[in-house]
């Protein structure tokens, strides 16, 4: 299943993940949310949920918090700073502990509501439609990043000028990427060494990426007009305003 398809789906029938070491309330929630009109699939812990998502992707994850292993607080943190489409699936935390600190925790990493045991299934039907349309109005503006004749969409990693894919080294796309979430802003050299590999590059070697990334995104890589270099602090990328979405 394509994340467009998934995404592209109206709220009921959209895909729901259900991640839960408890198989009672993994029942319970799958019987009731199928009875609501979504599909759903399950997972018994983090390294499930992993599994299912490298298959689905999916339009919203109902998770636990407490769990063998990885914690459901983690497993969120740790998608919040993954790719995408993982970092901006939307995420219903469900725990008993309801104290103001763990709900705190749980919006810290990243979660979109938050929800404590015991709850009115009713409740809960009401959080996930909620959740998913503010999901469609967001993805209903324009998602595109565009700078000249390019435009790059964040989501696919994909880079495009005037409609003509242009091809994008892992490198390249990762350096684009991190300019794109900071996009007017500067980014040094340090945030950039160290988020653009997986492995800490040297701030030498982000100067020959974004050389190389220039040679693709500028007219005059000897007078950029998009990536511009801040003498002394880093790069930056202009970028165009947003395009207002009719209708």
């Amino acid at each position: 299943m394509s994340v467009a398809a998934t995404r592209a789906a109206p709220s009921k029938g959209a895909h729901i993940l259900v991640v839960d070491d408890d198989k009672r309330i993994r029942s319970l929630l799958a019987r009731y949310l199928v009875g609501e009109g979504y599909l759903v699939s399950s997972a018994a812990d983090t390294r499930e949920a992993s599994e299912r998502l490298r298959d689905f992707a999916f339009d919203l994850i109902v998770l636990d918090v407490m769990m063998p292993g990885e914690s459901g607080t983690a497993f969120a943190a740790r998608l919040r700073d993954g790719p995408e489409p993982l970092r901006s699936a939307p995420i219903l935390m469900l725990t008993a502990l309801a104290e103001t600190a763990n709900r705190v925790e749980g919006l810290e990493a990243g979660v979109d509501d938050y929800l404590a045991k015991p709850f009115d299934p009713r409740e809960l039907s009401l959080r996930i439609a909620s959740i998913l349309r503010r999901a469609r109005r967001a993805e209903a503006a324009d998602p595109l990043v565009r700078f000249g004749p390019f435009a790059y969409n964040p989501a696919r990693g994909e880079l495009t000028r005037a409609g003509d894919p242009v091809r994008l080294t892992t490198r390249e796309r990762d350096l684009l990427q991190t300019l794109v979430q900071h996009a007017g802003a500067i980014v040094s050299r340090q945030t950039l060494s160290s988020r653009a590999c997986e492995h800490s590059a040297a701030e030498r070697t982000v100067d020959v990426e974004i050389a190389r990334l220039r040679r693709k995104i500028e007219t005059d890589p000897n007078a950029p007009r998009h990536l511009q270099t801040v003498r002394g602090q880093g790069y930056r990328l202009l970028v165009e305003p947003p395009l207002k979405m009719q209708g």
